[in-house]
């Protein structure tokens, strides 16, 4: 039996012991950044706007490759970045930043992980 919190109002609650702790493993700056990064391309290059969901599509059979491919071209571009260096979009025509980049290392590495726990488990719909 595991062990019951008490609090002094007289409410009582399971101990979080073993618990995962989202809100500690997240940060709110982290997440509104990579949502703002996001959200910045979920406009396509003919100006429609795909659903914010989009990637949990897949990419096709060659998904992972394809997330790895572009997770790299971006850790090089933070790599650069990160030694001073400027790196440039020339589709969007803007600079890219660092935290830019890490967004999209992020995105990629979220995407490739999707495809391998999707894999994992099965949906009850």
């Amino acid at each position: 039996m595991g062990e019951i919190r008490k609090f002094e109002t007289g409410a009582t609650r399971d101990t979080d012991t073993g618990k995962l702790d989202y809100e500690g493993f997240y940060s709110p700056l982290v997440m509104e950044r990579f949502a703002q990064y996001m959200n910045k391309h979920r406009v396509q290059s003919d100006g429609s706007l795909r659903d914010s969901d989009n990637w949990q599509k897949g990419f096709g059979e060659n998904h992972c490759n394809v997330c790895f491919k572009s997770l790299y071209r971006h850790f090089i571009d933070a790599w650069f970045i990160h030694r001073g260096y400027k790196r440039f979009d020339k589709q969007r025509n803007e600079e890219i930043t660092i935290d830019e980049a890490l967004c999209a290392i992020l995105f990629n590495t979220m995407a490739y992980l999707f495809k391998i726990l999707e894999g994992k488990y099965e949906k009850n719909i």
